[in-house]
């Protein structure tokens, strides 16, 4: 039996998808849909399992999950593969729910139409499942417009035959009401075989004879029958819109897609036949295996159809991106399928959607793969040797510290510093900064300001701690840690300031170097020329991460930030309105955006505001929304 954490994913996709957990055989053992995959596949890998759940994820030694578009793709998907697989423990649904299904008792001496959720009878037709209750109710109500079949119970069919009276469906036009002889029990039936044929062929026919009779209905002056038709046509357009999620029914390839992230890349393809998914795959491409020359999808095609036998080769294959190689890939494949292959990249319409799906499955898998190789202890320790060697450093880089400026045109200037211990992310230790700018703001001059700051305070928790420590005991503040390497985000200017800041406070036990975004090249102080890292180094890609997490810790601050000011700008001109109530404001909407949207009557709800001071606010609002700035001039007009 696995132990569940051994094999927990990390980086789960909040998006709908499909789930397989596979044993030691590779056999897949049970397969699951979800709206939100993070959250149904963490779910497994709790303490307080059931029983069979719990059998199952111990049996299990990893779980692989493809993306889709929506959750009806997904339900669609889960049901194909749990028919090719037949997995041991997809006895039923295990989705903490049954599904619904429109069926029809075809053999009853007046067919009847229902929804029911319990397991299939003989003698009834079955159309479904529906993943979305509403959608089903909104077919449910077409279908008896167009086809108005009996939908009542058996008692209350039998009781509106002894009383010779019908139901409400039928004076509302949705029973053709049969159990006081308005139509035959043979018109019943054929009726009921037609609405059979509807649900099993689909509309393409119903529309046109809906349409013929329509027109010849208003020929003949029946406007009121006319319009009852024409509203059955509008009603069954609107039901496909609101039911129809599938894959195009023609549509018969290959699509594949690669997602790039700096020098990884990741490719996922789906093999679509007839409009159904048939199967999926993700593989990360080999940087060390690519031969001088050729692309990312030079070899991804290698890995997907190197061994793959003719009929495994489909007519045509998409792509998101055109390889360098396309006609050359275009000859193998057509030799492997002994009929010719074409690759396309769509432009536009219905196939780029469907690629944009298969990229969002090689991008999560790239995601997963990352961060099991950056957990890894072998990987993260050869990433700081390599990080010591070519940066010629005395000792290797337990603690680095990485920091970063954000800014938009020099206003809002936030700073952000990200440590990382042993290679792995130190998030307890993360600070932000709020750039002094009095003195006026360029990149280098906010890079000294936030590094001086840093190590002040480094030093000073240095003197007071260890006085501390001396007396008392206990541990050293988290910032009375020096890091072995500081890392910039930026080139040979930033890392320049950096030194300055470390000159003029005398510290020259902390090494320093910068990561520029333009080549990915790393800078060190006073060289006239950038170190270029081999594309496949580890020290590279944790240079990478460090300096990429610094830039969203910084840019997640500076967006509260100028939200922040945004928000006490604007009020600030709006006349009796002081800091106590502009702080009310803020705790409540949070945005300038939130109080546009607000009615009068909700402002005025705020603590401190009341109706006067709300209408103020409105008409400042609404005098802002109306303002235009002509461009040559600078000059503010209003409609």
């Amino acid at each position: 039996m696995a132990d569940p954490r051994s094999y927990r994913p990390n980086n789960i996709p909040q998006l709908p998808g499909v789930y397989r957990f596979y044993n030691e055989a590779e056999k897949v053992i049970y397969v699951g849909k979800a709206k939100n995959l993070k959250n149904r596949v963490s779910s497994y890998f709790q303490s307080n399992l059931a029983t069979k759940t719990n059998r199952m994820v111990h049996e299990a030694v990893r779980v692989e999950w493809t993306i889709v578009a929506t959750e009806v793709e997904a339900l669609a998907l889960e049901f194909a593969w749990i028919k090719q697989y037949n997995p041991h423990y997809n006895v039923q649904f295990r989705d903490d729910k049954s599904y619904p299904y429109l069926a029809v008792s075809i053999k009853d001496e007046f067919p009847r139409i229902f929804i029911t959720r319990k397991s299939k009878l003989p003698g009834i037709k079955y159309f479904g499942p529906f993943s979305h209750t509403w959608a089903l109710r909104n077919t449910f109500d077409v279908i008896l417009k167009v086809f108005p079949i009996r939908s009542c119970s058996s008692a209350n069919f039998e009781r509106a035959r002894r009383t010779k009276r019908q139901c409400l469906l039928g004076d509302i036009g949705k029973c053709a009401a049969p159990c006081v002889n308005w139509i035959s029990k043979d018109e019943h039936n054929s009726l009921a075989n037609r609405l059979v044929d509807f649900m099993t062929e689909g509309s393409t026919d119903i529309i046109p004879t809906l349409e013929r009779e329509m027109q010849l209905a208003s020929d003949k002056d029946e406007f009121e029958r006319a319009i009852k038709i024409r509203d059955s046509i509008t009603a069954i357009r609107r039901s496909q819109e609101s039911t129809d999620a599938m894959w195009p029914q023609n549509l018969s390839a290959d699509l594949i897609a690669i997602h790039h992230d700096g020098s990884h890349a990741a490719g996922s393809i789906f093999i679509v036949r007839s409009g159904a998914i048939k199967g999926s795959r993700s593989w990360i491409v080999d940087q060390s295996k690519t031969l001088e020359g050729d692309d990312e999808l030079t070899s991804l095609f290698s890995s997907i159809y190197g061994q793959a036998a003719a009929s495994d080769v489909p007519s045509e294959i998409l792509l998101n991106e055109r390889p360098a190689d396309a006609h050359a890939l275009e000859s193998w494949l057509s030799g492997i399928r002994g009929a010719p292959v074409v690759i396309k990249v769509p432009a536009r319409g219905e196939k780029v959607e469907l690629l944009a799906t298969v990229k969002r499955n090689a991008q999560y898998s790239l995601i997963q793969y990352l961060s099991k190789r950056s957990n890894d202890a072998a990987v993260s320790g050869k990433a700081l040797i390599e990080i010591e060697e070519l940066l010629n450093l005395a000792k290797t880089p337990l603690r680095i510290e990485c920091f970063d400026i954000s800014n938009i045109s020099g206003t809002s200037v936030v700073a952000s510093m990200v440590v990382f211990e042993d290679g792995m992310v130190k998030k307890s230790e993360y600070r932000r900064f709020i750039i002094d700018t009095s003195e006026g703001f360029d990149d280098t001059r906010a890079m000294h300001q936030v590094i001086t700051r840093r190590l002040k305070r480094l030093l000073d928790d240095r003197k007071e701690n260890a006085a501390e420590v001396a007396e008392l005991g206990g541990k050293p503040s988290k910032f009375a840690y020096p890091p072995q390497l500081i890392v910039v985000d930026g080139g040979l200017p930033q890392v320049n300031a950096a030194a300055r800041a470390l000159s003029d406070l005398g510290i020259s036990d902390i090494a320093l170097c910068g990561l520029a975004k333009r080549l990915e090249e790393v800078w060190l102080p006073g060289a006239p020329d950038p170190l270029i890292l081999p594309r496949s180094s580890e020290g590279l890609y944790l240079l990478q991460r460090i300096r990429d997490e610094a830039h969203r810790f910084a840019i997640s601050f500076h967006r509260s930030r100028r939200s922040k000011v945004m928000l006490e700008s604007v009020l600030d001109e709006v006349p009796q309105l002081g800091q106590a109530r502009r702080s009310a404001l803020l705790a409540r909407f949070g945005s300038v955006a939130a109080i546009r949207k607000a009615s009068r009557e909700d402002i005025a709800a705020t603590p401190g505001i009341g109706v006067k001071i709300a209408d103020l606010i409105g008409n400042h609002l609404e005098a802002i929304a109306t303002q235009k700035v002509n461009v040559e001039t600078g000059e503010i007009t209003r409609d």
